[in-house]
């Protein structure tokens, strides 16, 4: 396979008039707060010229902020819009799904059969830190739905999400080429969700035997679907990324593309001594993950919390506050060195290697 091949969506989606027009609404809205949010940000930096002088605790420090900009018509206006925002996206999505579901759904179970495989566990009893929390506020969580994991991939993340942020997979394909070596033979995607990253992995490394791991079955079964369109082989379980099935030095290549922000630094720690336990000896660690609060002045840092405490993400800050290649070091790894892509310095991006 070509390696610049695009890959083949599941289904060819197309939504419903009524289903459609509450998509792009809520899409629209979103978008055209970008000025407003420009005014409250402006707003922020007039009532806060040197983020330095803001307290050093966060909590403290979202307090005063919110106490100086409490009567700022842009700020509260940005509030108001991103809170509608995410109460109501995974409702309008899982409403259009259903417009259509008879036109799909036949679609969708036949690409149960193909040359991936699925493995979920029926005794499967997920961590704490993931069971009853509704990662970015989606309506009932990654598993709410029969079909949730089409609803987040199909509509929610190809027609919502890339509106606002554009390509879905170009970043993606960027932080799969920052692995040091042509080619690989044995990979691990962790926290692989519905297989946008285990994408960019596919097409960089098609003659790699691809593994990918989730907690959620919905995800796991449109990332199931996706490899069986494209014709992939991929090997799908259900399990936690820090406590594996496999053995020791199973892979080569270990990854996991914004996936450490969703859990606690306890299980970061026992993340990176799994990788480690998992690669060969020379094999290399690829992760991605949210900017570093170390990496922002202390009113981005504000602002990075402050969506992370709204939007459903209860394990940003401290997830955020890590330093990735000390872990990775302190898990055995030689060689961690960290980088940040793109626009404000995202993805942050570890690589590290087994010695």
């Amino acid at each position: 396979m070509a390696k610049d091949r695009a890959a083949k969506d599941p289904v060819d989606l197309a939504l419903r008039q009524r289903g459609r027009a509450s998509v792009d609404f809520i899409t629209l809205l979103r978008s055209a707060g970008r000025d407003v949010v420009a005014a409250a940000t402006e707003a922020m930096e007039t009532i806060v010229p040197d983020p330095s002088v803001l307290p050093e605790d966060l909590e403290a420090r979202f307090r005063e902020v919110e106490a100086a900009l409490v009567n700022e018509p842009s700020y509260r206006t940005q509030k108001l819009t991103h809170e509608y925002h995410a109460r109501m996206h995974g409702v309008v999505a899982r409403e259009a799904f259903e417009q259509v579901r008879d036109l799909v759904e036949g679609k969708l179970r036949c690409l149960d059969d193909g040359p991936a495989t699925l493995t979920l566990d029926p005794d499967f009893h997920a961590p704490d830190y993931w069971s009853g929390v509704d990662i970015h506020r989606t309506l009932g969580g990654w598993d709410g739905h029969e079909f949730q994991g089409f609803i987040h991939s199909e509509i929610i993340h190809k027609k919502m999400v890339a509106y606002m942020f554009g390509d879905l997979y170009g970043q993606r394909r960027d932080v799969a080429a920052l692995a040091p070596n042509s080619s690989y033979e044995r990979i691990l995607d962790m926290g692989c969700s519905t297989g946008y990253f285990t994408v960019a992995l596919a097409q960089l490394y098609p003659e790699a035997r691809i593994t990918g791991v989730d907690l959620s079955p919905r995800t796991l079964e449109q990332a199931h679907r996706l490899a069986n369109a494209n014709g992939w082989a991929w090997r799908l379980y259900q399990c936690a990324a820090e406590k594996t099935p496999f053995a020791s030095g199973s892979f080569d290549l270990v990854t996991s593309y914004i996936m450490l922000h969703e859990m606690p630094e306890a299980a970061i720690v026992d993340l990176m001594g799994e990788a480690f336990r998992l690669l060969e000896p020379g094999g290399d660690l690829l992760f991605a993950d949210v900017t570093r609060f170390s990496d922002m002045d202390r009113l981005q840092e504000w602002k990075a919390d402050t969506a992370a405490r709204f939007g459903g993400e209860p394990h940003w800050r401290a997830s955020a506050s890590l330093d990735l290649a000390a872990l990775a070091a302190s898990a055995g790894f030689t060689d961690a060195k960290t980088q940040n892509l793109g626009p404000n310095r995202y993805p942050h991006v570890l690589h590290a290697r087994k010695a």
